[in-house]
């Protein structure tokens, strides 16, 4: 086990004071990247530059979405949507890390450490759904175009939006009551960055069982459902390019569906991984786990702009207008 930094010897007296009545601790300590802690002060660059951009990206986006009403269409309400997530998940996250890594700030307490859990595989699932109702919105646009604005309307897509929140709490709810149902004695030392679910569990002094086989359950069972009408969308959208006769045409629909894949697979396929690691990974390296743990947050929300640039085009083209506009403006 590595060392528990001395600034933190006091919250980990609380946790041991704590455990002896087996209950839930006052707080946790996150030891960051164990085997990389003289190399920490030095990750948190490159980590507080992708946290940066990625902000940076998305509030951009919200922005110009808000204002111009040329882009109040269904593909820029679920861009904003995705953007509002992401948003939401690394700001929840991110901080903390070079809180660690610069300041030996490892200590969070047990209702931030829950909370944390909630955003993170709640936002995860709201995300997924999100992302199944772009699939339909693709399916609509090529295969049924002339239905498509009839069918998402502006009230129908809140609903979708909705449903998909709704549908991540009922998930994420009965997981959270079984982590503050647990018992936990030991040391409350986490070796990992952030509160990462199964790492929280293993801490826990009673049988974890229910708890792992519903987070695997319900991990599988949503990324399955979702996976899977996912691809038979775009079985549909490529049965009906294959008919059509443009080839810019065609291209074109390669193009724009092509963007949706290149974030489905960022998004799903390190998070299973990542899940499924944890549970029974243990051949794979401590540091190499977190890390990848680490950058599955970050990554992701900062690509997700660049892998849509030809959809984000119009935004792109609207963003440089107003600053060109605000140039060009007489002085008073």
């Amino acid at each position: 086990m590595p060392p528990v930094p001395v600034a933190s010897l006091p919250a980990l007296q609380q946790c041991l004071m704590s455990y002896t009545n087996h209950s839930s601790p006052l707080s946790f300590i996150l030891t960051g990247i164990p085997g990389l802690e003289d190399a920490q002060f030095w990750i948190a660059f490159p980590f507080c530059t992708m946290y940066f951009m990625a902000v940076l990206g998305k509030i951009t986006l919200l922005l110009v979405n808000r204002m111009d009403p040329s882009l109040h269409l269904p593909m820029f309400y679920f861009l904003s949507m995705l953007a509002a997530i992401d948003l939401v998940l690394t700001t929840s996250t991110v901080p903390k890390l070079p809180s660690i890594f610069w300041f030996q700030s490892h200590e969070i307490v047990f209702e931030g450490c829950v909370a944390q859990m909630i955003f993170i595989y709640g936002l995860y699932t709201v995300e997924s759904g999100v992302l199944l109702t772009m699939a339909f919105n693709r399916y609509l646009a090529v295969c049924k175009p002339l239905h498509c604005s009839t069918i998402l309307t502006g009230p129908t897509i809140a609903k979708l939006g909705l449903a998909a929140v709704v549908h991540g709490m009922a998930i994420i709810t009965p997981l959270m009551y079984m982590v503050t149902s647990l018992s936990y004695c030991g040391i409350c030392v986490m070796h990992h960055s952030y509160c990462e679910h199964m790492s929280v569990v293993k801490l826990a002094c009673w049988d974890t069982w229910p708890n792992s086989t519903y987070s695997i359950t319900a991990a599988t069972t949503m990324v399955g459902l979702d996976s899977i009408l996912i691809a038979v969308s775009y079985v549909l959208i490529l049965r009906e390019v294959i008919g059509l006769s443009s080839r810019e045409a065609r291209l074109k629909t390669y193009g724009t569906c092509g963007s949706h894949v290149g974030v489905i697979l960022p998004f799903y396929t390190p998070g299973l991984f990542s899940f499924y690691s944890q549970c029974w990974g243990q051949r794979i390296p401590a540091h190499l786990h977190i890390l990848r743990a680490d950058l599955y947050l970050l990554v992701p929300p900062m690509l997700n702009p660049l892998i849509y640039r030809i959809r984000i085009k119009p935004v792109q083209e609207r963003v440089l207008s107003l600053f060109c506009q605000k140039g060009i403006q007489p002085k008073s």
